[in-house]
């Protein structure tokens, strides 16, 4: 018989103080997402450039479960009929881009997963790669400052300096909400593509749209009224609920957390007299336009975010920014509008989510159904125990709040690792856990449906100490004398995970001691207990929770 080394151990004397966490099975029971496993921009929308089999295994043995694939700036444009898109962040080039071909790629290789893709709202889409900048004769195709410059359709710089703006009326046509909601026909009817619509539930409506004057400033050089967006939205939310009542709409997939706050730099003056920041207002208004038709308009309001916090110390703490009401954030920036005369620099408290919750509720009513997701974000710094420790902590708290999907933008050293982690180990139904040094060591506990299995992440974003940590679960028998453990700490800055065979965790065992556990927490450091660990392998289920078969609408 092989026996576990005992690595992660520590009785802890009567005299030393220790973190205490407790878990209780019977509390703060809720559903896991899986959604939360996500990531964007993974898979291949050419058939001439497949992923290999190889890449397809990866994904699987990462434990991806939601994979947002629209290609964030470059969706506002896409024209499925043409397959075509205007890159904004390339001189609004034109160039292909065929999302039947990912879509149909995903249902083929990984059906249990979750794809993402977008709705367009801006009106416009691309039509023709005939009048493309050239940016090849020009400098060889390399970066510069100004590849956002307005080039394609017959533009460019100028003999003496200066440029000429493009005419986008070469490369771009006029694109309905009749248009942009077409694709569902044709991805879902039968006489089209005929795919499963249950793996395309989730639709963003469009993207960040409050920046459309910087980065679609082609279609958009002043940024439009926030009533001309909300009027798109709806007509494309209606026409979408209308073909097909389960798909799930995201919106309104604001940029940063000054966008949070602001539409064209500023509040927004509601017809009642009354300033409201961004979010808010886009709340508002969809409760008021929802009792006016009778239909759901929303289901995920989702964000983004980009912090700019560079140092390792309040990296660790970014996870505080969606709904801790105590944490001072350092970036704070934009919710400084929430002053009683339009700013206050000294409102340094975001817990954006929190207010998300109440204005949803004040808006749209108690029983809303509305969700809430983080389909792009990215942080600073290359330090993967850094990163890791950011990353389990910003999944175990939108665990503990129900939040439905997160799908990080930037892919850092580190994020595998736990993705595979908490992919592979996490429970299905989420338990109550609490810290009494919840700033250092926090605890993340999820039960299995049948009740016989559990699995505690501890994190520890001590930056150089071991963190004595006493574990006590409440209406959870510990039948073992030992449990086993799976440490990730002391990450090299080269990739480490491979395949779920492959990868750097530690395993070790933990001893129970009179229904307690004693564990020493390296530094920058995130640990899974199993116990009942002859199931820990069993990943999570990656099959939608929606009980109703999507159906066409008519």
């Amino acid at each position: 018989m092989t026996r576990i080394p005992v690595l992660i151990v520590v009785l802890l004397a009567a005299n030393v103080s220790a973190v205490e966490i407790r878990i209780d099975a019977l509390a703060g029971r809720k559903a896991i997402s899986p959604y939360l496993y996500g990531r964007n921009n993974s898979l291949s929308d050419d058939p001439r450039k497949p992923l290999s089999k190889a890449d397809w295994g990866f994904l699987q043995e990462a434990g991806v479960r939601m994979l947002r694939e629209s290609g964030g700036n470059n969706s506002t444009k896409y024209n499925w009929q043409l397959k075509l898109s205007s890159h904004p962040d390339w001189y609004n080039n034109v160039y292909a881009h065929d999302w039947d071909y990912s879509v149909k790629s995903l249902q083929e290789n990984l059906p249990w997963v979750q794809g993402m893709w977008a709705f367009q709202l801006i009106g416009k889409a691309a039509a023709s790669k005939a009048y493309n900048f050239n940016d090849w004769a020009y400098n060889r195709s390399q970066w510069w400052e100004g590849v956002s410059n307005n080039w394609a359709g017959g533009g460019g710089p100028l003999v003496g300096g200066g440029q000429k703006k493009g005419n986008p009326a070469l490369y771009l046509m006029d694109w309905s909400a009749h248009d942009t909601v077409g694709i569902l026909d044709h991805w879902f009817d039968p006489n089209g593509l005929g795919l499963d619509p249950n793996g395309c539930l989730y639709w963003n409506m469009d993207n960040e749209p409050e920046i459309w004057s910087g980065t679609h400033d082609d279609v958009y050089p002043k940024q439009p009224s926030v009533e001309a967006f909300m009027q798109a939205y709806f007509a494309v939310a209606k026409k979408a609920r209308d073909r097909f009542p389960h798909i799930k709409l995201a919106g309104p997939i604001a940029c940063n957390e000054w966008q949070w706050y602001n539409w064209a730099n500023d509040r927004i003056k509601g017809a009642d007299g009354r300033y409201y920041c961004w979010l808010e207002y886009f709340i508002k208004r969809i409760g008021e336009e929802q009792r006016a038709c009778g239909l759901l308009l929303l289901d995920v309001l989702d964000v983004h975010f980009y912090p700019g916090e560079a140092s390792s110390a309040d990296i660790v703490h970014l996870h505080r920014v969606w709904f801790d009401t105590t944490y001072n954030y350092p970036g704070a920036n934009g919710v400084k509008r929430l002053g009683t005369w339009g700013w206050d620099n000294s409102i340094t408290k975001e817990y954006i989510f929190t207010r998300c919750r109440h204005w949803l509720d004040t808006y749209l009513g108690r029983n809303h159904g509305v969700v809430l997701g983080v389909s792009e974000m990215g942080i600073q710094g290359d330090n993967p125990n850094v990163t890791a420790v950011w990353y389990a902590s910003t999944l175990g708290v939108f665990a503990d709040e129900g939040v439905e999907l997160f799908t990080p933008w930037t892919w850092k050293t580190g994020m595998w690792e736990v993705l595979h982690l908490f992919s592979r180990y996490c429970r299905e139904i989420r338990v109550q856990s609490s810290s009494d040094h919840e700033e250092t060591v926090s605890a993340y506990a999820s039960i299995s449906a049948d009740v016989n299995a559990m699995t505690i992440i501890l994190v520890n974003r001590s930056l150089d100490q071991t963190s004595e940590t006493r574990v006590t679960i409440a209406d959870f028998t510990l039948t073992e004398p030992a449990y086993t453990t799976l440490t990730l700490s002391q990450l090299p800055g080269k990739e480490t995970f491979h395949s779920h065979a492959d990868n750097a965790l530690k395993k070790g065992a933990v001893l129970v001691n009179e229904g307690r556990m004693d564990l020493a927490l390296p530094p920058l450091s995130v640990t899974a207990v199993l116990l009942r660990d002859d199931q820990n392998d069993i990943p999570h289920s990656g099959t939608s929770r929606i009980e109703e078969p999507v159906t066409n609408g008519e």
